[in-house]
């Protein structure tokens, strides 16, 4: 009977000690304080650790409670809050008053949840996070802008205005672009045009004439022989025919002109941009043009005119181009200039187009395909004899007058990566100067050379003979 009394105390006392014994705290969140040591501890915000001491506290004290808080468990157990960035001091102190130790309280983000965040939305990115004070760093290597700027947008949603980037971006962030511009220029013209005149209708020299185009004064002038031809100024295409009537002399003059003309403008600029810079080009010159300042001073501010491009390339997934870029041709246009007493200055003639396109290391696109179709008509005559059937046409003049202009600018994209100096070729390689005693001995001057090697070697094997380069109608 005693020894039953003896098992069953036994075993009541076993149950109780282990249900008063302390539930044990997860290793990550409790930190132990050794007396007369100091302490570093990291408390994520919004979240709390426990801090254990090794001997009994009797006072603590916090230096900014703004940044961290604590509430006693027991005279060895604090409960530590985080609750903005920042450090502060957390000093314990013994019934005596006398220091047990200083814990470093370091509130930082909690940044677990956002590198989860981060990993989903950008699996494959080697993105290390770190806190530093209050904010973020981040580093590693991602394979594109565009993802590395999502990291950063997704950073600046834990730590607005406090996100430190320390990523580079591995691949090829270099664009080469080639842009062909082709403009072409067509002008017809066509005009007929008469005028009449009668001389000598007596003696005393009286005469009479019509003009369709303004050159009467130019037909038949007294004394001139029939038949004989007469002062025809500067028109082009005109032919005088004089009729011997009696004492009477009839002068006809027909004017027949036909022009036309071709003009053509090319430029193929080559331009490397690293991803998201702007680059430019300017092939053509600066026209000055003075400009009056309140003072009353003039000076002069200069517009530039030519062919011109400007671009920004931004390399995304998958090697994909997004090309933001402008282009323009200009030139000068007297007929729309400005005269000021003897000053004059001349006008602009611009094309220009503005766009943004994706495409691939290769691909080409036709941005702008810019048409201009000028016509003029114009006819006049002398009243009523105009109208005359047949022999009307010599009381009429008629002008017919065309102009088309047509740009294209062709765009294409390449990823490039830097090379060798001695694989370039420059055009000055195939030329040879000739040395003092060429040019004054021999009389030779600069000719063609004919490197064998490097990338100047493979320009001079190439066979420029034959019909090359641009055929436009």
């Amino acid at each position: 009977m005693k020894m039953t009394n003896l098992v069953a105390a036994a075993l009541i006392g076993l149950t109780a000690s282990v249900a008063s014994a302390p539930v044990p705290v997860h290793a990550e969140n409790l930190q132990v304080v050794r007396k007369g040591t100091g302490r570093n501890l990291s408390v994520p915000m919004n979240s709390a650790v426990v801090v254990e001491s090794d001997v009994p506290f009797a006072e603590l004290s916090i230096a900014n409670p703004a940044i961290a808080d604590f509430s006693t468990l027991s005279d060895r157990t604090i409960y530590v809050l985080g609750k903005s960035p920042g450090r502060t001091t957390l000093t314990l102190l013994d019934e005596n008053g006398r220091l047990i130790a200083n814990v470093e309280v370091q509130v930082s983000a909690d940044i677990s949840e956002f590198k989860e965040r981060l990993r989903q939305i950008l699996p494959n990115e080697q993105i290390e996070v770190r806190t530093a004070n209050d904010g973020l760093v981040m580093s590693g290597t991602v394979s594109s802008t565009p993802r590395m700027q999502r990291a950063l947008d997704l950073a600046e949603r834990y730590a607005p205005e406090r996100v430190s980037n320390l990523m580079s971006v591995s691949g090829k962030q270099q664009v080469m672009l080639k842009v062909r511009f082709a403009e072409m220029q067509r002008s017809v013209a066509k005009s007929l045009s008469t005028s009449l005149a009668i001389d000598g209708l007596s003696t005393g020299g009286l005469g009479a004439g019509v003009a369709t185009n303004g050159i009467a004064s130019n037909v038949a002038p007294s004394g001139v022989a029939p038949g004989t031809s007469t002062n025809l100024g500067t028109n082009n295409g005109a032919a005088f025919f004089g009729i011997n009537a009696g004492s009477a002399q009839i002068g006809i003059l027909l004017q027949a002109l036909e022009t036309k003309g071709v003009v053509r403008t090319l430029a193929e600029p080559n331009l490397t941009a690293l991803s998201g810079q702007e680059a430019k080009f300017l092939a053509g010159g600066e026209y000055p043009i003075p400009v009056s300042q309140e003072d009353g001073a003039i000076t002069v501010e200069f517009k530039p005119f030519g062919v011109e491009l400007n671009f920004v390339p931004r390399v995304l997934d998958d090697n994909i181009i997004n090309l933001e870029m402008a282009a323009a041709v200009s030139s000068l246009d007297p007929t729309n200039g400005f005269t000021n007493g003897t000053l004059t200055i001349s006008g602009f003639r611009r094309r220009d187009t503005s766009t943004t396109v994706a495409l691939r290391d290769g691909e080409s696109f036709a941005i702008a395909g810019l048409l201009q179709d000028d016509f003029r008509d114009n006819s006049g005559q002398v009243p009523w004899l105009g109208d005359v059937p047949v022999l009307g046409a010599l009381f009429r003049s008629a002008d017919y007058e065309r102009s088309q202009t047509e740009l294209v600018i062709i765009v294409t994209a390449h990823l490039v990566t830097p090379t060798r100096g001695e694989a370039l070729a420059l055009p000055t390689d195939r030329v040879r100067l000739p040395s003092e005693a060429d040019l004054f001995l021999n009389g030779r001057v600069a000719r063609d050379a004919r490197p064998t090697t490097g990338g100047a070697g493979e320009v001079a094997n190439q066979d420029f003979s034959g019909s090359y380069g641009y055929v436009m109608d």
